[in-house]
């Protein structure tokens, strides 16, 4: 086969020279639409489900929504895990699927079995839905609308109308960019139309609560009356009952007096602007809130595309917005593509002509220097066309692992070779024949080692799951370009050969090629020979210190640390912030604020933009105790202070340690969140407690964590907060209901409504629509005693204080409830600094069972980035023994001799 294709080549010189111009053509083609990103997209196959209910306790969220969910997406196949966490007016349901199931073809099974859980949910506890098509990687670009002079503070342009700028023009036109999926909107306020109801002037009017509501849903309605013929035309009918304005509102009419004087809803209530129910808020600066949005881009498209569209239309949002308003980038991934594109192409152009003038040096032959160089372009373009082929993306991992050396390996012997043997060349035999000569007799051993070589990248090529994802795409981009060195080796090496060594060259005086030994290989002969003479007679010597070395090796090769992936350093900081899960979103964000007012005082930091809480679409499940702050860094050759970046995390660490009621982590922003939708949390580590009862779990973790926080390499070590939020108690007493002929749906519309509020409708303003809302007045409702007096309305007519017939109080009740395999669990996560994690998580696993004892029915599960690591080395335990095996195989069938194929082996 070997020797067909050779003579092939050389009689088809023509047809070899045009496929290379072909295969330069495709390379070019194949590298402008190959997708590029920093880091592979290792985002498991998974479906989220979010439901928003806006009023629920973790409590009622586990019950009513998470738990009938959880239990419609058992028995769907091929799924890997069910996690979920049940929030303040959130539940998210993760389902995790094997990689082979298409992304679509798993949401639609998610999607049908939703339906039935969706007649198990209470229609007023809100609407599961099936959360975007992204991944960790998603989330291309980011941005804020502010003011457009720095100088005026935000508040001066107000929140309401910056959010709805977000919303109602800078989200729609980026949702028509092709590759984006959704705009994620935080920050800012929500606008609603509300009607606050003041329940003195009720009492007044001897109204109810439910009246004022259905009044203000039934006046704000269109209707059709299909249609009249007039003459010769058709009209048709419609009826326009819509409110178009807070004066429409307020003159609706909520009953009629006996002596016909209307009771308007001016009369018992103020209408006005107001905010939805905030869960979450971003700030910039120190200087306050601002609104921002988070394109998220389509699973498997191009980020560096995507983000250029996104840009370009970027330019149009801005001319669509008032003079008064801008719109800023502030998390843009083209930025850390670009770096990490930078430093691979820095390192494959420097590593290439380091490559080409040892080559030069070593072969001392400018035309067999230049055949061999060539090689290396060509064989990237091959690598370039399959990657595309095959859905392979250009990354750091990828192009990064490129290796040069053994991409020339085998054109290396095939020139050099050649030359050899056109300096020795008889006369009358053509140089065509000489070179098919000296191809045929080293053909077969580069074949065969550059099979050794692809099968060393064998055991990644099997990795599964995060790993695969990974670690993969580096192994195919080398093995792609072994593949196009080794074809051109065995066709356009011996071709150009043959073209260029006919051809007389100046240097050659008497017309033939010669073979010139390097003064780098002369003078390494003069040391090397005479060496080598004095170790042949010491063999047993040698033998020894080599297998010494082995023994060596295999003894220390068990304490040697492990590490699933070394960091990409994105050139940006990603902090955590944890407080008190009781803390209210004002105090929050005004806390954030001094946060980013201290991290500012480094001067190493460009900007910071800090996100408080969860965005309109709660993909990432925060509460308003937690918040992302990403710190921008100037480019490094800006930094006064010296430091590198582990010493400004350290620094920043201690000036924020002074800040006290909060708990910090450090991170980077693609880190962080592929670590979130990954394994459900966002560090190294994540010790899972499982079990039932929220109390003991909270117990158990933080004795855990205590233990955790005392190991050699521990970092920001917490606890997940599962409990701590205070909760306002209605507890209905049934038997007092009863004595009064009070329904328990009269008092919960009294909670929902009053308290509460709840949507009676829609106010169109244009193209745009904003929620119509009826609650009480604040004053009326942002107190325990002034709750207790709301009046509740009995069928007599009595009006009922709510202290009579519910007890009504304050207790700590659980902050968030996270589940996995349908069961309640609690984690202790922590960083790993100054150790690896392998070594670390056996040393935190005697520990922790040796200090802290676990009643019955609660148990521990490692996660996290180990969980990855851990699983590599399992399927690696097994495939790395089989290719050895193999090379073995392969060394044996090259040399026919098992006493040969053991010599080269060792």
């Amino acid at each position: 086969m070997i020797e067909r294709i050779l003579r092939f080549s050389l009689k088809q010189k023509l047809l070899v020279l045009f496929a290379v111009i072909l295969l330069i053509a495709g390379g070019i083609a194949a590298f402008r639409i190959l997708p590029i990103d920093a880091v592979p997209d290792v985002t498991n196959i998974q479906v989220q489900i979010l439901t928003n209910a806006p009023t629920l306790a973790p409590l009622e969220v586990e019950r009513y929504i998470t738990f009938p969910i959880e239990v419609a997406m058992n028995g769907i196949p091929d799924v890997e895990e069910i996690r979920s966490v049940s929030k303040f007016g959130l539940s998210l349901v993760t389902v995790v699927f094997h990689d082979n199931v298409n992304i679509y073809f798993a949401r639609q099974l998610v999607f049908e079995r939703l339906q039935t859980a969706a007649e198990n949910i209470p229609p007023e506890f809100g609407k599961p839905k099936l959360g975007p098509t992204s991944t960790g990687l998603g989330e291309i670009y980011q941005y804020i609308i502010r003011p457009k002079n720095k100088s005026v503070r935000q508040d001066s342009v107000s929140l309401m109308e910056m959010r709805t700028l977000q919303d109602w023009i800078a989200k729609r036109q980026l949702l028509t960019v092709p590759g984006i999926n959704e705009v994620n909107s935080f920050g800012g306020i929500e606008k609603q139309y509300q009607v606050l109801i003041d329940p003195q002037k009720l009492l007044s009017y001897n109204l109810t609560l439910r009246d004022v509501f259905n009044a203000v849903a039934e006046n704000n309605a269109n209707a059709g009356g299909a249609y009249i013929e007039h003459a010769n035309e058709q009209y048709l009918v419609r009826g326009s009952g819509l409110v178009q304005s807070i004066d429409d509102i307020n003159n609706v009419i909520v009953k009629t007096l006996e002596n016909g004087t209307p009771i308007y809803v001016h009369n018992v209530a103020d209408v006005k602007l107001g905010s939805a129910i905030r869960q979450g808020a971003v700030t910039m600066n120190g200087d306050g809130e601002v609104a921002a949005g988070i394109t998220m881009m389509l699973k498997g498209e191009n980020s560096r595309v995507v983000v250029d569209r996104v840009k370009k239309k970027i330019e149009t949002v801005q001319r669509a917005l008032p003079d008064t308003v801008t719109i800023e980038p502030f998390y843009d991934r083209a930025e850390l593509v670009n770096r990490t594109i930078k430093t691979v192409q820095t390192n494959l152009i420097e590593g290439g002509i380091l490559v080409i003038l040892i080559l030069v040096l070593l072969l001392y032959n400018l035309r067999g220097g230049f055949i061999v160089a060539s090689v290396i372009p060509l064989s990237m373009l091959f690598a370039v066309i399959m990657m595309v082929a095959t859905g392979v993306s250009g990354n750091l991992m990828s192009l990064g692992a490129l290796d040069f050396g053994l991409i020339v390996d085998g054109a290396v012997v095939m020139v050099e070779n050649a030359i050899r043997k056109l300096h020795e060349k008889r006369n009358g035999v053509s140089s065509e024949e000489t070179i098919l000569e000296s191809a045929l007799e080293v053909g077969r051993p580069v074949v065969f080692a550059v099979g050794i070589i692809i099968i060393v990248y064998f055991p990644i090529m099997t990795l599964t799951g995060i790993e695969g994802k990974m670690f993969k795409p580096m192994a195919y981009t080398v093995t792609y370009a072994l593949i196009g060195a080794l074809i051109l080796s065995l066709t356009y090496v011996p071709v150009m050969s043959a073209l260029m060594f006919s051809v007389r060259s100046p240097l050659d005086r008497k017309g033939k090629v010669t073979e010139k030994e390097s003064p780098i290989i002369t003078w390494a002969k003069k040391k090397y020979v005479p060496a080598l003479k004095k170790i042949l007679h010491k063999r047993i010597i040698v033998t020894t210190i080599a297998a010494s070395f082995v023994i060596v090796s295999l003894i220390i090769f068990p304490f040697l640390g492990s590490e699933f992936i070394p960091q990409l350093d994105e050139g940006s900081i990603a902090i955590q912030a944890l407080r008190l899960p009781s803390i209210s979103l004002t105090t929050a964000v005004n806390t954030t604020s001094l946060i980013e007012k201290e991290i500012l005082k480094f001067p190493e930091v460009n900007y910071i933009v800090s996100k408080t809480g969860r965005a309109e679409i709660g993909t990432d499940p925060m509460g308003v105790e937690m918040s992302d702050i990403n710190v921008e860094l100037k480019p490094k050759d800006q930094w006064t202070t010296g430091r590198n970046k582990e010493e400004l995390v350290d620094a920043m660490s201690e000036q924020l340690s002074k800040l006290p009621g909060m708990v910090f982590s450090f991170s980077q922003p693609i880190q962080l969140r592929v670590a979130e939708l990954i394994a459900g949390v966002r560090s190294d580590i994540a010790i899972k407690l499982f079990g039932e009862d929220l109390q003991i779990l909270k117990e158990k973790a933080e004795e855990i964590a205590k233990v955790v926080t005392k190991i050699e390499g521990a970092a920001d070590v917490k606890v997940e907060q599962v409990t701590g939020l205070p909760q306002l108690q209605i507890k209905v007493d049934r038997g007092k209901t009863a004595r009064y002929g009070i329904n328990v749906a009269d008092v919960n519309q009294i909670i929902e409504t009053a308290i509460g509020g709840k949507s009676a409708g829609e106010v169109f303003e244009g193209e745009r629509r904003f929620d119509l809302v009826v609650r009480f007045k604040e004053e009326t409702r942002n107190s325990v005693d002034v709750i207790k007096n709301i009046l509740v309305p009995a069928p007599n007519g009595s009006r009922i204080p709510l202290s009579q017939i519910a007890d009504v109080y304050v207790e700590e009740g659980p902050a968030q409830i996270s589940r996995e395999h349908s069961q309640r669990r609690i984690v202790v996560e922590s960083n790993v600094r100054g150790r690896d994690i392998g070594s670390f998580v056996e040393e935190a696993e005697r520990t922790i069972y040796s200090k802290v004892k676990l009643p019955s029915g609660y148990y521990l599960e490692w996660g996290g980035t180990f969980e990855q690591l851990a699983s590599a080395r399992e399927r690696l335990a097994i495939v790395v023994p089989l290719s050895l095996f193999l090379i073995f195989l392969l060394l044996f069938i090259s040399f026919g001799s098992i006493r040969n194929a053991l010599l080269i082996y060792t």
